[in-house]
């Protein structure tokens, strides 16, 4: 059963993928509990204030969007990965770094709320 549009985005996505999506989307939640689903830019999107993270399925990585400033601060725990100015792909074939996740998405909701409390 679809429940939210980020459900709807994985049930798009091929089979192979959507229980790993699942799992990508429930550890997000977990970490961001007050954040809003949606989707922008056409990929899951969890919003609080303002975007904190995006990710996508793409066809041969897992895209999972952070912002610059998240990808410039885990630099060093970046390097096994693919990554780009706001971008980092995790590949398909391999298990997601969940801890990993965790610990920039809790780094995006501080900073977001450092910046809302100015």
């Amino acid at each position: 059963m679809v429940e939210t549009v980020i459900d709807a985005y994985i049930a798009e996505c091929p089979v192979e993928r959507q229980e790993i999506l699942t799992q990508l989307k429930q550890v997000i939640k977990d970490v961001l509990p007050e954040s809003e689903e949606k989707i922008k830019y056409g990929i899951p999107t969890f919003y609080q204030n303002e975007n904190i993270v995006h990710f996508s399925n793409a066809k041969n990585h897992i895209g999972f969007y952070p912002t610059s400033s998240a990808i410039n601060h885990f630099e060093t725990q970046l390097t096994p990965y693919k990554t780009s100015k706001g971008a980092i792909q995790f590949p398909a074939e391999k298990e997601l770094p969940f801890e990993l996740i965790r610990e920039i998405c809790l780094w995006r909701l501080g900073e977001i709320k450092i910046k809302f409390s100015e």
